[in-house]
């Protein structure tokens, strides 16, 4: 896999211009950070290059602002918490190509940071323009991508820059790729996908991808409830998908022809509302009652799944198995990542778990740090375990 891009270790940077692609996306409250992790996230790459002696260039997108100056999504904002993440001074520059880009990367020194301004102002980059390219190109040497969150998009600054410049991956995009090589592109065996969240329409592919590529397939939450349906199975009042119930069907047909042994709750925690504290009991999962709704997994589903779990090398996870964000219905996806965690602390599991929903999930379950490799990309993790070829990435390997 190493072999497949090269990395900062390939090239001298000392004194060259190192432009540098990150996902500085971070949540703002009134022109404050309110989550500062993927800006701790891209500094150890910055701080490597910078303690190289590169000139080094960052560039990130913020926000949706269609090609035009939003002030509200400046990176100016950005400059301090940036600069505190890497303990020493950043430069900023209003623009990210054209004359204030150009002056502020010709003041640059070696050692020095610069952020440029938000790529998103022009309407080239998500264009992936030639001519953009060719402006944001001619401002460095070297190109790093350290952004997979950003990798599912073929922008200027993602995919263009790197037929343009000798390219290379950043740490952080390193570690996800290393990492996502080893939980689905050469995995030790037997491998467990743990999948759940509220639809199945939104992980059709997700699902179609992963009866093929892993040995069991555990699918929890709301989209449990389409599978138990599509069986014939009454789910009172849950949350289900009804028109899928065919499509449901075929995944099950296409999961025995690839001997994946799809693992459905036995057992479900019903309530009659979905609130906080709401009175609920345990039934067997062909016994949910009309008026109530499943919200979350039994405590025999979950014996079921640590047992199914604790015969795995290699898991991969995507989606609660409840709903976790209300109490008490967030056992089981607790009770299951600490299993995890623990396995994994014990060297018997690699596990790998990415998606908004689930990394919300495994922190309130206090393991985000527990498991093999935890990632924040979002859409690109998911594209990636749908089997797509991520822009991003695809880029690197060709420049390799």
């Amino acid at each position: 896999m190493m072999s497949d891009f090269r990395t900062i270790d390939a090239e001298k940077v000392k004194d060259k211009r190192v432009l540098v692609r990150v996902d500085l996306n971070v949540p703002m409250k009134n022109g404050k950070v309110t989550d500062a992790t993927r800006i701790e996230r891209a500094a150890p790459t910055l701080s490597e290059l910078s303690s190289k002696g590169a000139r080094v260039i960052v560039l990130s997108h913020f926000g949706r602002p269609d090609g035009k100056r939003v002030p509200e999504m400046s990176l100016k904002p950005l400059v301090e918490p940036l600069s505190k993440a890497l303990g020493k001074p950043v430069a900023f520059a209003d623009d990210c190509v054209g004359p204030a880009a150009e002056a502020a990367v010709s003041a640059l020194k070696p050692g020095e940071v610069l952020l440029l301004e938000n790529l998103r102002f022009h309407k080239e980059e998500e264009k992936n323009d030639p001519g953009f390219v060719g402006k944001l190109a001619a401002l460095g040497d070297l190109y790093v991508d350290d952004a997979f969150s950003a990798a599912h998009r073929a922008h200027a600054s993602t995919e263009g820059i790197a037929h343009q410049l000798p390219a290379m991956a950043g740490r952080l995009m390193q570690a996800e790729l290393e990492a996502l090589h080893r939980a689905l592109g050469n995995p030790r065996r037997p491998v467990c996908a743990v999948v759940g969240g509220a639809k199945v329409s939104t992980k059709l592919e997700l699902l179609g991808n992963l009866v093929g590529k892993v040995d069991k397939l555990i699918i929890g939450g709301g989209m449990a409830n389409t599978f138990l349906q599509a069986q014939g199975i009454p789910v009172g009042k849950s949350l289900s998908e009804k028109n899928l119930g065919g499509t449901a069907l075929d995944i099950l047909d296409k999961a025995k022809t690839a001997k994946c042994a799809v693992l459905l709750p036995v057992d479900v925690v019903v309530a009659g509302e979905f609130k906080a504290g709401a009175p609920n009991r345990v039934v067997d999962a062909k016994a949910c009652p009309d008026d109530q709704m499943i919200l979350d997994v039994g405590p025999k589903s979950i014996a079921l799944y640590q047992k199914e779990v604790s015969e795995c090398a290699t898991l991969v996870w995507n989606g609660p198995l409840g709903a976790f964000e209300i109490k008490p219905f967030d056992r089981g996806t607790v009770a299951l990542a600490r299993t995890v965690a623990d396995r994994t602390a014990e060297k018997k599991l690699l596990s790998v778990a990415g998606g908004g929903d689930t990394v919300a999930a495994l922190a309130a379950a206090g393991v985000e740090d527990k498991f093999s490799y935890v990632s924040s990309a979002g859409g690109a993790f998911l594209e990636w375990m749908e089997g797509k070829t991520l822009p991003g990435v695809a880029a690197l390997i060709r420049a390799a």
